[in-house]
């Protein structure tokens, strides 16, 4: 396919018109101050269909935050591999001593210092706070942590034995907590899933699910399909609420079996 066929099959798969499309590039170009940004459905119609018309820097830039792709990306469909610059810039024979500013522009190849070895200790059957899972540091893409808010969360691991929430909230799964949010008063919601879930810390180990506090009781409620039972406990002495949960990454692709001997086993523990 030619680069305009390649970006209109794109735009297809999004389900979006060219009509969208100019649409949404007004706010970019609003946003920047620069109708350059700008991409209007005749254009964007010629640009799929003709296939010498080459984008600007400026409407690749729109194209590229509209379409969900980077400018590497971008720049591949027209044939153009910008991994290749350094390979070219260190055949070219310049003789001056020099800094070269050259970058990787995919964020796979970027990188930033984060744990990435745990505890020999740890229990992934136990819920845990992944700080206190820790052991050292290293350097992993990038990819893996850009929607990561590090400085105002924290996050934490539901044990593969922590059945409290299942099957709303599975064995296995991250989450992300907001330290600020600790108040687990009765408040008046609609359904479960507008019930707020907390990350709590019961001295001698971590659960995850919903709670209530009644005088000086902490209640862990269980989800009522859950093989596990409500649980009562002193509060603040025996019990302490680390955050709400705000975000959760879950695995959903569980085989029948897999599920059922879990199940099982989380029933033989309660």
């Amino acid at each position: 396919m030619s680069p305009g066929e390649r970006l209109k099959k794109v735009r297809m798969q999004l389900g979006i018109t060219t009509r969208e499309v100019a649409f949404f590039s007004k706010a970019i170009a609003s946003a920047e101050g620069n109708n350059e940004f700008l991409v209007s459905g005749p254009w964007l119609t010629q640009i799929e269909n003709e296939k010498s018309a080459v984008p600007s820097i400026y409407k690749l830039f729109t194209l590229g935050s509209i379409y969900g792709l980077n400018y590497g990306s971008l720049l591949r469909i027209y044939g153009v591999d910008v991994k290749k610059l350094n390979v070219f810039h260190a055949r070219m024979p310049i003789d001056k001593t020099h800094l070269t500013q050259l970058e990787e522009s995919e964020p796979p190849f970027a990188s930033l210092e984060l744990p990435v070895r745990f505890d020999a200790g740890l229990n992934l059957s136990q819920t845990s706070l992944l700080s206190r899972m820790i052991e050292t540091w290293g350097r992993v893409p990038m990819e893996f942590i850009q929607h990561l808010d590090l400085r105002h969360r924290l996050y934490g691991f539901v044990g593969f034995s922590d059945y409290t929430l299942y099957p709303l909230l599975r064995p296995g799964s991250f989450v992300e907590i907001d330290p600020e949010l600790k108040d687990a008063r009765q408040k008046s919601i609609r359904s479960e899933f507008d019930r707020p879930i907390y990350f709590i810390d019961l001295r001698s180990e971590y659960a995850c699910g919903w709670c209530e506090i009644i005088d000086d009781r902490l209640l862990m409620i269980a989800h009522p399909l859950s093989p596990n039972k409500t649980r009562s406990f002193s509060f603040p002495q025996e019990a302490e609420i680390i955050g709400q949960v705000t975000g959760v990454a879950m695995r959903v692709g569980v085989s029948l079996k897999e599920r059922d001997d879990d199940f099982s086993r989380a029933s033989a523990r309660s």
